[in-house]
């Protein structure tokens, strides 16, 4: 199939297609027209990524799971440095929110202090 369809298929964009592709993840094989043609199994493969880059993985992190991308990720059991590799990412993703959160606070805090208590919503 096309990029396209495979777009169309697993609900994403050929850009970030291609992008997965730049990446290793996937890999497509040429036409004579040059186009890109991926095999009918990428369609697994690429529903996979999505599924794990909306848990919060980079693709980076996606690449450890590399061996069964292929099957039901979802469903099948973490490997140990699949379980590292997540319990990482769930660190970082902790102490942004964390740092996020303080800049809230101080910005809320600032607001009070200037507007004597009184924050008023925007919009």
């Amino acid at each position: 199939m096309r990029i396209g369809e495979l777009a169309r298929a697993t609900g994403t964009t050929p850009r970030a297609l291609r992008h997965y592709e730049q990446a290793g993840l996937i890999s497509s094989q040429r036409a004579a027209n040059g186009y890109r043609v991926f095999d009918e199994r990428a369609v697994v493969r690429v529903r996979n990524i999505r599924h794990l880059l909306a848990a919060g993985l980079t693709l980076d992190d996606v690449r450890v799971f590399l061996p069964c991308l292929d099957g039901d990720v979802a469903a099948a059991p973490p490997s140990d440095k699949g379980l590292r590799v997540a319990l990482e990412r769930l660190a970082v993703l902790d102490g942004r929110i964390a740092a996020q959160t303080e800049a809230r606070d101080r910005l809320e805090a600032a607001l009070r202090r200037t507007t004597g208590g009184r924050i008023r919503p925007v919009a």
